[in-house]
């Protein structure tokens, strides 16, 4: 099991960030023996990182892509993480497996019929500690700590059975997200993390503290952050 803390990149801003955030998925997508499993992240960090991805030349029939947590919106709501990654992303790429959470029917339904999605792309109703669910999954980094819809003080962060689940105080809106074993099972987690307020809660996590910090990872992670965000001056950074 490998250490939340994990390695700890920084590069100088958001641009420096998303352009290595592309660099290193295309890496692991080359090295993939088949299958490339993908769990994108939402929020405004990624964006740009996705914006690069559909520029380069990949092998993207390889790749089967998920996501890590959605709005209980339509998927064409401005808040929608799909509609982001279709905009970003997807629709400017050879076709892939996609595998976009719903969003119809009840959440519960939502989050059961996702589950089985996964579970079926395993091969698998249970996670084996040496075979990863996910090649790289991308994760970000809220103010408070909270990663995916792993939100504070939500009954989510004890769920340690599903491998989906449904937060149904999630803000502005309910939410389906990845429980700690589904994002816990990839060989590589890379957290995207920008912005002086950010600051706090990438120490605090790296730690082993707030929701982020509670992941108990079976592969590498990597900590991928922007001077703002690490605390360091244009002379501390670098990877």
């Amino acid at each position: 099991m490998a250490d939340i803390a994990g390695k700890l990149e920084i590069v100088a801003d958001a641009d420096a960030l998303a352009a290595r955030a592309a660099d290193i998925i295309a890496e692991r997508m080359a090295a993939a023996s088949s299958t490339f499993r993908l769990v994108l992240a939402g929020g405004s960090t990624p964006r740009h990182a996705y914006e690069l991805l559909a520029q380069r030349k990949l092998d993207w029939d390889r790749a089967e892509i998920f996501f890590g947590d959605e709005r209980f919106v339509p998927p064409d709501d401005p808040r929608s993480n799909y509609r982001m990654a279709r905009e970003a992303l997807l629709d400017h790429i050879s076709p892939c497996k996609l595998f976009p959470i719903p969003t119809d029917g009840t959440p519960q339904s939502a989050a059961d019929r996702y589950e089985e999605i996964l579970r079926q792309q395993y091969g698998s109703s249970g996670l084996e500690r040496d075979v990863p669910l996910f090649h790289v999954t991308l994760l970000g980094l809220g103010d408070d700590g909270h990663t995916a819809s792993l939100l504070p003080d939500q009954p989510v962060l004890q769920e340690r059975g599903r491998w989906v689940a449904v937060v149904p105080q999630g803000r502005d809106t309910q939410r389906i997200t990845l429980t700690y074993p589904a994002l816990e099972s990839s060989a590589l987690i890379l957290f995207l993390v920008a912005g002086a307020s950010k600051r706090d809660a990438l120490a605090q996590a790296r730690g082993g503290a707030l929701p982020a910090g509670a992941l108990k990872p079976r592969g590498a992670v990597i900590w991928l952050a922007d001077a703002a965000a690490a605390g360091q001056d244009d002379e501390g950074y670098g990877f």
